[in-house]
């Protein structure tokens, strides 16, 4: 059966989380004084910060920890691993954070001119988030890509994450699509890629990492322009 309707992630796929967060903490960071109250580098700070972070998504997709447990810990943990345990000081950040990152919309490169090039070829798109509800529709209206997507799907609206087979069948549900009509894109392997194959959706995995997995016959991109090679 043709391919009739497209699924994208979102973060780090078509909207640029790596980037506007990096924007976002640099301001918050400089705002309030950080390098001259505590003698540390923004450099040093975002290195620990993203890994810190990027472990505690991994646990919310996994079900280990709530997003509550996130939005406590990523600031703290990170401010406690250059010895400054402010727990005032790190719920600061997450909230403003929340808040600020919505000013900056940068979109990974490439995603205007696909999304222009999939539309024209009457694909139907759609978006499916492990996000926050809240969040995911506020990014997709800033960045001016809303209008191209039939259904957006966060993972709070389902009460589960990808790789969970529940979120899948919520979002085709929603958008009347049906497997064999369908494909995901997007670039994380455990969530998207072992998500959809497991469902039974056929996925382009957007790899964005250069983790180069050695899957036979997997569909796989360094740029999103790529995805015209298969569709």
């Amino acid at each position: 059966m043709k391919i009739q309707h497209i699924f994208f992630d979102l973060d780090n796929t078509l909207w640029d989380h790596r980037k506007n967060a990096y924007l976002t903490i640099k301001d918050l960071f400089e705002k309030e004084e950080i390098t001259l109250k505590y003698n540390i580098n923004f450099e040093d700070f975002h290195s620990v910060y993203h890994e810190i972070n990027e472990k505690l998504w991994e646990d919310i997709r996994d079900g280990i920890i709530d997003k509550e447990y996130l939005r406590k810990h990523r600031f703290y943990d990170t401010f406690r691993h250059f010895d400054i345990d402010d727990l005032e000081l790190s719920m600061y950040f997450e909230e403003h954070f929340l808040d600020k990152i919505l000013n900056h919309n940068e979109l990974v490169e490439g995603a205007i001119s696909i999304l222009d090039y999939l539309k024209a070829k009457h694909y139907t798109l759609h978006i499916i988030s492990n996000g926050f509800k809240e969040v995911t529709e506020r990014k997709c209206i800033l960045s001016k890509i809303d209008h191209y997507f039939q259904t957006i799907t966060s993972a709070d609206a389902v009460g589960v994450r990808k790789p969970r087979p529940e979120i899948f069948e919520y979002s085709l549900n929603l958008s009347d699509a049906k497997k064999e009509n369908s494909i995901l894109i997007g670039d994380d392997w455990i969530a998207d890629v072992v998500g959809s194959q497991n469902f039974g959706l056929d996925v382009i995995f957007f790899d964005v990492l250069n983790e180069n997995p050695e899957q036979e016959g997997l569909k796989s991109i360094k740029h999103l322009l790529q995805i015209k090679d298969f569709l």
